[in-house]
């Protein structure tokens, strides 16, 4: 059993690892003057990829057709998810992005649950995006909007093929190949974009910041709280996410919510957690009938790591 202090430790591993995706979405909106989106999302992956295959070293021998039919499915949720996320973010405050992106996890959640209470929370959820909707769709603009929901599909996507990637790869393995082939996919576009302009030092100093933010930190610090933290703990932290963006796009962007925005959010976190947890077995009761899962093992896809999405 987990020590309080370890436990306590393992906590505040996961919400910094979560801060630091967060802010990392910050760090990308400053990016965007310089070599806009889709530069953005080449340095992001890019610079990703790179310290991610330098770090894991994935062997590319002894995987069947189905494993490399996996890492192209997890790459191309990467990049079609990153790319749609920042575009959405050029557009509305990170905040409300981020809370109508995690609808596409909280309905994978929902889906993946066997309980009527999932659906009340998928409600409440439901409530807080009108609730946001009262204070102006119009001012977050009706594209930005549409844009998030969007990245929230490819996030639940991104979670069903995590799940697929890490039963077939060790480690972190899957991972550093569908970064790789997310960086080589989204590469064009921030070539043709952005030109010489991704080679200038204070871009590339920006993208290598971003790409420790929400890759290589995050991913470090939530592998080893997941030592010591159980799954289903680990995916109602990670439902505060909308919470720390919001937080994030205050403290860097100056990015202010109205009141209204402020509860919507909050509505919408807390739907978040009661999905999660509604997804996962009973109290004392293990799933399917199988062992009791311990610390660090997926409960379902919807409860899977998300191994740092941005």
């Amino acid at each position: 059993m987990t020590a309080p202090s370890g436990r306590a430790a393992s906590v505040g591993l996961v919400l910094g690892g979560a801060l630091s995706v967060h802010f990392g979405s910050a760090v990308a909106a400053l990016l965007f003057p310089r070599v806009g989106v889709p530069g953005t999302v080449t340095l992001r992956l890019a610079i990703g990829a790179v310290l991610m295959l330098l770090v894991c070293r994935p062997r590319l021998r002894g995987h069947d057709r189905a494993d490399w039919l996996a890492v192209g499915a997890f790459g191309l949720a990467l990049a079609g998810m990153n790319s749609v996320f920042y575009q959405a973010i050029e557009r509305i405050p990170l905040g409300p992005a981020v809370t109508l992106e995690v609808l596409g996890p909280l309905t994978l959640s929902v889906l993946t649950a066997r309980r009527w209470t999932a659906w009340c929370w998928a409600g409440l959820a439901l409530a807080g995006v009108a609730l946001l909707g009262q204070g102006g769709f119009d001012r977050l603009h009706p594209a930005g909007a549409g844009l998030a929901l969007g990245a929230g599909a490819l996030w639940a996507a991104y979670i069903v093929c995590s799940a697929r990637v890490g039963g077939r790869f060790p480690r972190a393995d899957g991972l550093a190949l569908a970064l790789a082939l997310a960086a080589l996919l989204t590469l064009p576009f921030g070539l043709a974009d952005a030109g010489a302009r991704l080679w200038q030092p204070g871009a590339v100093a920006l993208g290598a910041g971003l790409a420790l933010l929400a890759s290589v930190l995050p991913y470090t610090l939530e592998l080893l709280a997941l030592r010591r933290l159980a799954t289903s703990t680990f995916a109602v932290l990670m439902s505060l996410g909308p919470a720390l963006a919001a937080l994030a796009g205050w403290l860097i962007l100056g990015q202010d919510l109205h009141p209204v925005e402020v509860l919507a959010i909050g509505l919408v976190v807390v739907a978040s957690i009661g999905a999660v947890r509604a997804a996962g077995p009973r109290a004392g009761a293990p799933p399917d009938g199988g062992p009791t899962p311990q610390p660090g093992a997926p409960l379902s896809a919807a409860d899977a790591p998300p191994g740092a999405p941005r």
